[in-house]
């Protein structure tokens, strides 16, 4: 895997009850089952005959009527769906029925659910309830963004670049939100001297060396529309970010191929003119030093560009993907497998190898088309389109705090994906074929909203020694009180370790992966702390 600089943000662990919220459909790996007759000890065995003893990952029980034995279970959303593991709990004789553990919340906030005709029947990348006509999905295998809107919808300020085949301008999804150079006048020269002339309105056409970047060819529309399609508009189709400028750089032909040198061009001029992230759904495999030297200018002046794997099937690098400072993304299906062939070939796949960071939905993307502001029947797939997912959640990282450099937000990426979520390839951690996981919108800007959030001690100024632990079994608390409890967290606030009736200031590490956590500390005295601590 190729080295990051990885740049440990902050989280604070109360981010887990604020942001697991849904809507009221409640996608959710636990079930509520009420049972005939208590059953105090629901093990495995108790499953065996039912075949869900691999499924049920755990239980509790819930409540307290002596007519209502109601238990918890949780069950392991990689094996089975909902549905088939509460038609099998129905049919075990002890049950009495089984029902989703729907999700509520408080009334005060409310999910962002958009009005686009298309939104919930076609886009199974953002919204997947299991039903997807196309091919067999999978409930929740999407990127959860409906709890990322209620943080930003995107910022109108924010530019977002797309390096493509180019854009159909007039289309009703793009407008108001072209991209206006303000320092340039249609007058036939270059007013300001940025080596473009009249290069007023929308960005610039590489190919043909002139101002209009129209699309000729289809992929740069459905590319753009996918980031940054208006949402909530009542037709077609929601893009990730609503409100932010489009520029549009077109570096590709109507075949849909083009040459480094206009790629190149096209990356220093969106850094010159105020674009903030750009998209890069295009490769090729020859290594170059060029491209290099302009995606670190890129990095340098603060421009995340976010870049697709190629759809190859095998691990040649394409490049920029290959560069250290990009984000490479691969694609999965709607039942959450890498793309392994994407709808329009059989020997096609998201291509994979050590450069990879992580993957999105990317097959049978319904999308914009490049000839018709009416016509929404058409989908394409590919790495080309996972890679506007990830660029539009990173553009609304940046709208929400602009303060952000590539190597926070590639962590606040990376910690977020949801990792375990593919075939057996998928293994824990980072591996060649997902990377770090499937981007998980909800849970990058939950960690995003909370990144800035302070620690707070207890007054006596605890100290957790080592920390980083250099390898040691063991993390010692000084300058406390007697510990009760402990409780120890993932960077996407998830329950990872309880530790009741410590009565030591010695905390067991040995079973934790590395990387970096949330320890939650309360004293026998009630005081409680929160500390980030880091296993390696």
């Amino acid at each position: 895997m190729r080295e990051k600089v990885y740049v440990l943000f902050l989280i604070h662990i109360f981010w887990i009850g604020l942001f697991a919220q849904q809507n009221n459909n409640g996608i959710s790996n636990t079930i509520i089952v009420s049972f005939k007759e208590d059953q105090p000890d629901l093990d495995s065995k108790f499953f065996d005959a039912s075949d869900l003893d691999k499924i049920i990952i755990s239980s509790k029980k819930i409540g307290a009527s002596d007519k209502d034995h109601l238990y918890l279970l949780t069950y392991s959303k990689n094996r089975s769906t909902r549905a088939d593991v509460i038609s099998a709990l129905e049919d075990i004789p002890e049950v009495n029925y089984a029902e989703p553990n729907y999700q509520a919340k408080g009334a005060g906030q409310q999910l962002i659910t958009p009005n686009d005709e298309f939104f919930y029947n076609r886009q199974w990348g953002l919204f997947n309830d299991g039903t997807f006509s196309l091919s067999p999905a999978t409930e929740d295998a999407d990127i959860d963004i409906e709890a990322a809107w209620d943080i930003s919808t995107g910022d109108p300020n924010l530019v977002v670049a797309v390096l493509d085949t180019g854009l159909r301008m007039q289309h009703p999804e793009f407008s108001g939100r072209i991209w206006i150079n303000e320092d340039e006048s249609n007058d036939g020269n270059d007013t300001d001297n940025n080596g473009y002339i009249d290069d007023s309105f929308g960005g610039w056409d590489f190919v043909n060396g002139d101002n209009d970047p129209t699309d000729d060819q289809g992929h740069g529309t459905n590319v753009t529309g996918i980031a940054l399609a208006t949402g909530n508009n009542t037709s077609g189709y929601a893009g990730i970010n609503w409100q932010s400028k489009i520029m549009s750089l077109k570096v590709l032909d109507e075949d849909n191929s083009g040459f480094y040198s206009d790629m190149i061009e096209g990356i220093y001029y969106a850094v010159n003119n105020g674009a903030s992230v750009i998209n890069m759904s295009l490769g090729g495999s020859g290594f170059s030093t060029s491209m290099q030297n302009a995606v670190n200018y890129a990095y340098d002046n603060g421009v995340i560009i976010v870049a697709c794997m190629m759809n190859e099937n095998n691990d040649v690098t394409y490049y920029p993907a290959g560069f250290d400072k990009t984000i490479a993304v691969g694609s999965t299906n709607p039942n959450d497998e890498r793309s392994e062939p994407f709808f329009w070939n059989p020997n096609s796949g998201s291509n994979y190898g050590d450069h990879i960071d992580l993957v999105a939905p990317g097959n049978y993307m319904w999308g914009l088309r490049y000839d018709s502001d009416t016509n929404y029947n058409s989908y394409w797939g590919g790495t080309s389109q996972a890679t506007p997912l990830v660029a539009g959640v990173v553009s609304l990282i940046l709208s929400h705090d602009n303060t952000k450099s590539y190597d926070e937000i590639y962590d606040l990426i990376r910690f977020g994906a949801e990792d375990q979520v593919g075939n057996a390839l998928d293994v824990e951690g980072w591996d060649p074929y997902y990377g770090h996981g499937r981007l998980n919108a909800e849970n990058t800007m939950g960690s995003l909203l909370l990144s800035t959030t302070s620690f707070e001690n207890s007054v006596n100024d605890i100290i957790i020694f080592p920390n980083p632990s250099l390898s040691q079994n063991y993390l010692t608390v000084l300058n406390t009180d007697a510990l009760a409890n402990a409780n120890i967290y993932d960077a996407t606030g998830k329950l990872i370790k309880q530790i009741y009736h410590l009565n030591s200031n010695r905390i067991d590490i040995s079973n934790i992966s590395d990387g970096m956590y949330i320890l939650h500390l309360t004293e026998v005295s009630g005081n409680t702390s929160t500390h980030k601590i880091i296993i390696n």
